[in-house]
């Protein structure tokens, strides 16, 4: 970075209207789950009781592909150098202010003084350095080493000043740091990540009830703007059914995401309940098993129906499926029908969903053209309430032009990340995807989708290392080429349905980070 006053006022001006622009365009798999057998917590203004799906299989969000660790702890307890609000723009959160130089090579980033861990040492320019190598060359999820994999290099200018090199330009990269790849753990923590909490959040972990429950609690010395709440619980339901009885029976202050949007007339009563509908990053898709590439030593295989390697099966399979009529009957009619990996509120987002529009008689054509007539496919959704009631209607629609589905339920995440995400050992899947704009995510041959394209590749790679526009221009394209190659079949886009009691405000309308972030939440 130059030490020229005027150059380093372009750079933050540069950095700023850079972070501004894509933060206008961008707004950022919803999990499913649980029991009943804890105590309730007591009534109080100091206690949020939160409703929620899948649970996380570890406290350590880094450790596992699924977002349900973010959920609950991205914000909550570990924060990250800059944070998504409700509106999708980046704010400051442990980095008061950066700089990026002009070759958008390096980022220099000025730690907040006051940011402690919740023992009490301070957050600094080191403690950031040492989690960012920790993702490059420990033990987590694979998606995140993606992310850290243009880090060139760290350097510690001083306790609260750090650089961070790039290996190349990227428009994404400073978004991603404010979700789970970004988050900072204290160091004296990591070995304990997976059954403890040390971060520098105005929570802290109090239990965590296997099955059941996660309580966090007030961080009693908490650097920023205090939680408003002694005490937060999110409990988990499988049932949708028992969770939405838990809140008509006041157990639960919020419900963080409808799971059974046909029984929202039951809080139809605004006296006692008010319902948020808005959107979510969430792309529910069909995933597809398409085999790898036997000619690149670097892709590995998957064990799916070789049929599915063929593009003519793949388009076949989505003009079978009347997407609209499937959102009408398992999700109550909310939803967005998709044709591509973005959503509405991606800045490279277009319609496609009538790129090959429902169609028996042309999928039964093109299953005859493809001679994979009498197929059979093993459709292994997640067991979670849209993926299972999207399985059971595909099926049936699937049948109808000569595909035979077997389907079986994968308890979520667990049996579905070791059988889908790390062996892909499915002919086809259901789950969605919450992370924002994760349509890079198809780059990727070693993800579970199994997909190697190298022209979408270079599409992707060209388009981050661009200027915004050129990154707008250039995943529309590669949007374009996934959607019409049919690596997946993209269902619709998932709602985001909250339910709270009264006198709960702060709730954002939208999910636009992974985070079901209470630290706006307060209760009047």
């Amino acid at each position: 970075m130059s030490t020229n006053t005027k150059r380093d006022r372009y750079a933050r001006r540069a950095v700023v209207a850079l972070v501004a622009t894509i933060a206008v365009l961008l707004s950022a798999c919803t999990p499913g789950g649980g029991q009943t057998g804890s105590p309730e917590p007591q009534a109080s203004a100091r206690t949020l009781v939160i409703g929620a799906t899948a649970e996380p299989t570890s406290l350590d969000p880094t450790a596992d592909a699924a977002v349900a660790g973010s959920q609950v702890m991205l914000y909550n307890v570990y924060e990250t150098l800059v944070k998504v609000d409700s509106q999708g723009q980046l704010r400051p959160l442990l980095a008061q202010a950066w700089d990026v130089s002009p070759d958008r090579l390096t980022y220099t980033f000025q730690l907040n003084h006051a940011a402690k861990f919740s023992d009490g040492t301070p957050v600094t320019a080191d403690a950031v350095a040492k989690n960012i190598d920790r993702i490059k060359t420990q033990q987590v999820a694979a998606k995140l080493k993606t992310v850290m994999s243009i880090v060139a290099g760290t350097n510690v200018v001083d306790e609260d000043t750090l650089e961070v090199s790039l290996s190349r330009p990227s428009v994404n990269w400073l978004y991603e740091m404010a979700s789970t790849a970004g988050i900072v753990i204290n160091p004296a923590g990591f070995d304990e990540a997976t059954t403890a909490t040390a971060g520098s959040g105005p929570l802290t972990l109090d239990r965590w009830t296997p099955g059941d429950s996660i309580s966090l609690t007030k961080a009693p010395s908490y650097w920023g703007t205090p939680s408003r709440f002694d005490e937060v619980t999110f409990r988990y339901f499988k049932d949708p059914n028992a969770m939405n009885a838990s809140m008509l029976s006041d157990q639960l202050d919020i419900i963080s995401n409808l799971q059974a949007p046909e029984a929202l007339a039951q809080f139809s009563d605004p006296s006692r309940f008010t319902v948020l509908e808005g959107t979510t990053n969430g792309e529910v898709v069909m995933g597809v098993n398409n085999g790898g590439d036997p000619t690149d030593p670097n892709v590995p295989a998957g064990t799916g129906n070789p049929a599915l390697k063929d593009v003519r099966v793949r388009q076949a399979i989505t003009m079978a499926i009347d997407k609209k009529a499937l959102v009408n009957t398992t999700w109550g009619g909310h939803g967005v029908v998709l044709g591509s990996m973005t959503v509405p509120t991606d800045p490279y987002y277009e319609d496609l969903s009538t790129l090959f529009p429902y169609d028996p008689d042309k999928a039964r054509a093109l299953l005859a053209e493809a001679g994979a007539t009498n197929l059979t496919l093993r459709l292994k959704p997640a067991a979670l309430p849209y993926a299972t009631k999207a399985a059971q209607f595909i099926a049936a629609q699937l049948q109808q032009v000569g595909i035979t589905v077997q389907v079986e339920e994968l308890q979520f995440p667990a049996r579905w990340r070791e059988t889908v995400y790390d062996r892909a050992d499915y002919d086809l899947t259901i789950v969605a995807h919450v992370e924002a704009r994760d349509l890079s995510s198809f780059a990727n041959p070693n993800y579970y989708w199994r997909y190697h394209n190298p022209q979408f590749d270079s599409l992707v790679t060209t388009a981050d290392q661009g200027t915004v526009d050129e990154y707008v221009s250039g995943m529309k394209q590669a949007s374009e080429l996934l959607a019409q190659d049919a690596a997946a079949v993209w269902l619709f886009a998932l709602p985001n349905l909250v339910i709270t009691k009264p006198g709960i405000t702060g709730v954002p309308t939208d999910a636009q980070s992974l985070s079901f972030d209470t630290t706006t939440i307060a209760r009047a």
